[in-house]
């Protein structure tokens, strides 16, 4: 499929029709003694947050968060020794991640939730040789 100039308009006006309704970034660095990404934006606004938070930067060295870079039009951050992008109207919107991403984050953070109703359940179901089978269905 060739790209025609019309598409490459189109885009553009799309681009700057983001521009014009989001903030853009003008400033991202790497804050290793907080460990933390501090994103600035054209409004003012500081965004500061973990770098486990975000898809594909999970595990990420210090060195590997330091070389972060604004994309020319302001709306996304690369971080170049990762191969990952990060969409700057996704992290306003609160979302760090892909719908599927987000999913497994919140299933680990519920397998790991502590009760002494869970811890109950746990020990009865280990007492009588592990979680019960489901029924089949014929």
């Amino acid at each position: 499929m060739a790209i025609t100039n019309e598409d490459v308009d189109a885009a553009n006006r799309r681009a700057v029709q983001t521009q014009a309704t989001h903030a853009v970034a003008t400033a991202v660095r790497y804050d290793g003694g907080r460990k933390r990404i501090v994103l600035r934006l054209d409004s003012g606004v500081e965004l500061v947050f973990a770098p486990h938070l975000a898809h594909g930067l999970e595990g990420a060295c210090t060195a590997d968060l330091a070389d972060a870079q604004i994309s020319p039009s302001g709306l996304g951050l690369h971080f170049p020794a990762l191969n990952a992008d990060l969409y700057l109207p996704t992290l306003l919107e609160g979302l760090f991640g892909s719908r599927r991403w987000i999913a497994v984050q919140n299933g680990r953070a519920g397998g790991k939730a502590q009760s002494e109703a869970k811890a109950q359940a746990a020990r009865s179901n280990g007492a009588r040789g592990g979680r019960p089978k489901k029924p089949a269905v014929v």
